[in-house]
């Protein structure tokens, strides 16, 4: 399967139009549990215009009824990106020194719970928390500092790229 690029200037810029509102191609979860996933699988999907239509473990959209849980679920988007082998985007956990701009960010409990996903729109240089900024739904938020985030546990996970279907 190709690689594909993953282009973090056009997932910036989908975050950024849509941080504040929501994109009427796609159903707000807001009262269903979060939009928080859904809204930074957007950006994603976005930046690589590759979904993955597998049955249950893939990561596609296609409407409010026929979606992969992983579309919307924080521990699920986490499952996909980083075991994905096949179409879509690919991830991989990394410490806070090698984020950039595109990637992910997931807060959890101390218990191991993962329970909001945020989208990093900015880092400084060399990356800190008080120079990460997101953007994500739920608790609509743009350019934020990490920093201002309550959590015990904290995952970042690098974009890789993409994998063009067969």
């Amino acid at each position: 399967m190709a690689a594909e690029n993953y282009n973090r200037e056009l997932a910036i810029s989908y975050a950024n139009e849509w941080a504040y509102s929501r994109n009427p191609k796609y159903m707000d979860f807001h009262n269903l549990g979060g939009d928080c996933t859904n809204f930074i699988s957007q950006c994603i999907f976005a930046g690589c215009k590759i979904m993955n239509y597998t049955p249950v473990n893939g990561w596609y959209y296609l409407g409010a009824e026929n979606r992969a849980p992983s579309w919307t679920g924080v521990p699920f988007l986490y499952q996909f990106l980083t075991a994905n082998k096949g179409p879509g985007p690919y991830a991989q956990n990394v410490s806070v020194e090698n984020i950039l701009p595109g990637d992910v960010i997931q807060l959890g409990r101390a218990n191991g719970e993962y329970y909001h996903t945020l989208f990093i729109v900015e880092t400084s240089s060399p990356p800190s928390f008080g120079g990460i900024l997101v953007a994500t739904h739920s608790y609509d938020a743009n350019r934020r500092p990490l920093s201002t985030y309550r959590f015990q546990k904290i995952r970042f996970l690098h974009i890789i790229g993409a994998r063009a279907g067969k």
